[in-house]
């Protein structure tokens, strides 16, 4: 897949940002030490937690060199690195983080039944891990890219459509996963109501998520077919509302286990 457009991701920036502030409001420490930002995209997520946590060594952790380029400038004095969630563990038992934060990363990586109690018991002890994830896969805007790509002359160059993007548990399964080891689980589920432009401008927004490695896998001239229909379809499913804006239900799952001091 090639890499991530951060202009474009920023372009909804407002909108990605309420979840992982209001991820962040839930975490449960005055004065963390360390702070882990996995999957840290442009900054936007790392921008609150050193603004709430000043005086914590706060670490970007991201796959996209262009993200961590758009990260460094946005926050020059943080520090960003290169890293891989899948396989990310602190350097040592000294290093072990107060908070894992992961705000729309985790969806992207696969094994959750491993990866989540792995990231947990990385934590110092009191630590916290944070967990913000997009539940959308039923939605019209994710359907409707599954459906079209299943179509001639799309399907072939694209594949299985359920091998784009990793499975998410449902939201008890992660309580399950983590409740027997942690003093405390916070868990829930948001429907945002995001009103947009115009149909266009859904296709925008999941264009820097979502429909990337759909559109990722086609040659260059069958592209504009493909996001002709793409975009066809979510101006059938978003209806006008009263002031002409279209509304973009949005589903995401929220987790905040803390472990025992």
């Amino acid at each position: 897949m090639s890499d991530w457009n951060p202009q474009l991701y920023r372009q909804f920036e407002d909108e990605r940002t309420r979840p992982a502030a209001e991820l962040l409001a839930r975490v449960p420490l005055e004065a963390p030490r360390r702070v882990v930002d996995l999957g840290c995209g442009p900054g936007n997520s790392t921008e609150l937690l050193v603004r709430r946590f000043p005086a914590a060594r706060v670490v970007g952790i991201d796959t996209s060199e262009s993200m961590l380029a758009s990260a460094r400038a946005r926050l020059p004095g943080t520090e960003f690195a290169w890293g891989d969630i899948a396989t990310w563990a602190p350097a040592s038992a000294a290093e072990a983080p107060d908070l894992v934060y992961a705000n729309a990363a985790l969806q992207w990586v696969g094994d959750h039944l491993s990866l989540v109690p792995r990231l947990f018991a990385a934590l110092a002890p009191g630590g916290v891990l944070a967990v913000q994830m997009p539940d959308n896969r039923a939605e019209p805007s994710h359907r409707h890219m599954r459906e079209a790509a299943g179509m001639a002359p799309w399907a072939a160059s694209i594949g299985d459509v359920n091998a784009l993007r990793t499975g998410i548990l449902p939201l008890a399964d992660y309580y399950d996963l983590l409740a027997p080891h942690a003093v405390r689980v916070d868990v829930w589920h948001t429907v945002y109501q995001h009103p947009m432009a115009s149909a266009q401008a859904i296709v925008e927004w999941v264009s820097g998520t979502g429909l990337k490695p759909f559109v990722d896998r086609l040659p260059p001239d069958l592209r504009p077919g493909y996001l002709a229909e793409y975009t066809r379809r979510i101006d059938a499913a978003y209806p006008v509302r009263a002031d002409g804006r279209r509304l973009l239900a949005f589903p995401r799952m929220f987790l905040v286990a803390q472990r025992a001091a």
